[in-house]
Order: structure tokens, then C-alpha cells, then sequence
């Protein structure tokens, strides 16, 4: 039986012996299946609250929370942090790391299932973690097309995920264009695979995206709208007419009298266009379905 700890609050997290000591003491190891991976450098940290551009007026949505590392840093500045952990585990050992933190608020719940409005009503807040590599793509979905979506994010994804992500077009993939429909990302540091515990195989960065004050389209719009992207990506290297002709179930010289409305060339290739681009396209679609119906 591992010995109980009682000093938590000088327990240095980012410490390899601290936090392997720590998580002795709870009959823990770190869960490949939730994709645990320890951040244990503490200038990362600092980069990540500075990207973030933390002040003491700050609301903070943490998801993710693990050990708290993170969560003791945002505490620190901000002056409220949700922090959501679903691990039932890494949830008690939180509440020893910073249960005791008096603008800390601790949620057991799976953060695809987090509505931001119960937490912060309408006011702003800020989106702040080190994700899951697994969870990525549905994590900033859910959010960024909550009804109260973050005004910031900063969050920790794989170095890959990230290019993808702030890339431009002629080399845009759906994620990218998923997420700058609805922000501007930049990445702000690239963290090497030794920063975490257990290190994992490839390498991180910090991602920052600062969120649109206005959505171009509404709620109905934008699921129409992004089945059109997803059609046009639906197969690669394909010109985009054929994409969207198969993926669509639309005839082909239609398809390609709206490429030629938009202004796109027909024989382009979904990853070319950019978002301004795909809204127009999705404009002509639209309206050669109203005409139809």
C-alpha cells in the first residue's frame, strides 16, 4: 500500500520525482487510454498563461485538468478557474492538488458534454488546456460552436495537428478550414516531446486562436455549409467538381456553374480555397437548391 501524502501544497508538479511520488501515493500510473502525458516543463507553463494573456478579471474553462498542473498557474493570475477533470482517479488526486485553491471550481464531467453557459452564463471567458491528442478535433467543434464559445483559446495539441491547423490555402485540410471559419489561430511555441510524463512520440505546440466576434452564418447555415466543405474534401486530389458532384449527389454542370459563379476554377482542389472562397461557393449552392425545391 502506498503511503498517503499530506504536503500537496509544496509539491512541485513539474518535478519528475514530485509527481511520480505523487502519483505512487495514489496508486496511479498515467492512462494511455485518456491520454495522459504529464506536462513537467514549467517555462512551457509560463509561455501557455502568457499566450494566453491572463489578468485577474479572467473567467478560465480548464478541460482536462489532470494533475492540476496547469489549473495551480491559471489560479495564480485569474480570478476564477472551472477546471474539468472526467477521471475519477486524477479527479481525487485534483482535489488534493488544488481543492484547497479558493477560485478554483472542480467539475467531474466529459468535456464534450460541458455547456460553457452553466459555468459562465453569458459573460467571457477563456479556454485554456493541454488536450487529449485523441480528442482534439471534436474538442474545439464542440466549443467554438457553443452558443457562448470562448473568446480565446490556448491550448496544447500535437505539432502535426497544429500545422494543419494555422495552415493556408493551397495546403488547408477540413480542421483548418473548421477553425478559422470561426477564429484566427497562430501557433506560439513548438514544446518538445521531453516536456511531458511519459514523453510521448512526437512533439506539441502551443496553439492560440482568437475567436470572431461574429459568426458569418447562422447556427442551420453552418451545418449546411459544412457539409459542403466536408463534400468538397470527401475525396483527395479529386478536382473539386468532381468531389462535390459525387459527394453532393448533384449534377456535374451545375456543380460547375456554381464553381464559375463563385469565381473558383472548376478544376481546383478543395485544399486551394479559401474560407471567403467556400462561403461564396456555398452561397451558389444554396441558391441552385432553392431554385430546385
Amino acid at each position: 500500500m502506498a503511503k498517503p501524502m499530506t504536503n500537496y501544497d509544496t509539491l512541485d508538479l513539474t518535478n519528475i520525482h514530485d509527481l511520480r511520488n505523487l502519483l505512487y501515493a495514489h496508486n496511479m500510473r498515467p492512462n494511455k487510454s485518456f491520454g495522459q502525458n504529464f506536462l513537467i516543463n514549467r517555462s512551457v507553463l509560463e509561455k501557455i498563461v502568457e499566450a494566453a494573456e491572463v489578468n485577474a478579471q479572467d473567467e478560465i474553462l480548464e478541460v482536462g485538468a489532470g494533475t492540476g498542473v496547469l489549473t495551480r498557474e491559471l489560479a495564480k493570475v485569474a480570478h476564477r478557474v472551472v477546471a474539468v477533470e472526467l477521471e475519477r482517479d486524477m479527479l481525487a488526486l485534483l482535489d488534493k492538488t488544488v481543492g484547497n485553491t479558493s477560485n478554483v471550481e472542480l467539475v467531474e464531467k466529459n468535456l464534450l458534454f460541458i455547456d460553457p453557459t452553466d459555468y459562465f452564463e453569458h459573460r467571457p471567458y477563456k479556454l485554456v488546456a493541454n488536450l487529449p491528442y485523441y480528442i482534439t478535433a471534436p474538442t474545439f467543434r464542440h466549443f467554438l460552436e457553443s452558443t457562448n464559445a470562448p473568446q480565446l483559446l490556448v491550448v496544447m495539441v500535437q505539432w502535426e495537428v497544429a500545422q494543419r491547423i494555422v495552415a493556408e490555402p493551397g495546403d488547408l485540410s477540413l480542421l483548418g478550414v473548421s477553425i478559422q471559419f470561426y477564429g484566427t489561430p497562430r501557433i506560439v511555441a513548438r514544446v518538445p516531446a521531453q516536456s511531458f510524463y511519459p514523453a510521448p512520440k512526437v512533439d506539441s505546440a502551443i496553439l492560440r486562436i482568437d475567436v470572431n466576434d461574429e459568426v458569418p452564418l447562422t447556427l442551420e447555415e453552418r451545418n449546411r455549409f459544412f457539409r459542403v466543405v466536408q463534400a468538397g474534401f470527401a475525396a483527395k486530389r479529386k478536382q473539386l467538381h468532381n468531389s462535390l458532384t459525387h459527394a453532393l449527389h448533384y449534377k456535374n454542370e451545375i456543380i460547375r456553374e456554381c464553381l464559375m459563379e463563385a469565381g473558383i476554377e472548376p478544376s481546383r482542389r478543395a485544399e486551394m480555397l479559401s474560407i471567403e472562397e467556400w462561403i461564396k461557393l456555398w452561397r451558389q449552392i444554396e441558391a441552385t437548391r432553392n431554385i430546385s425545391s
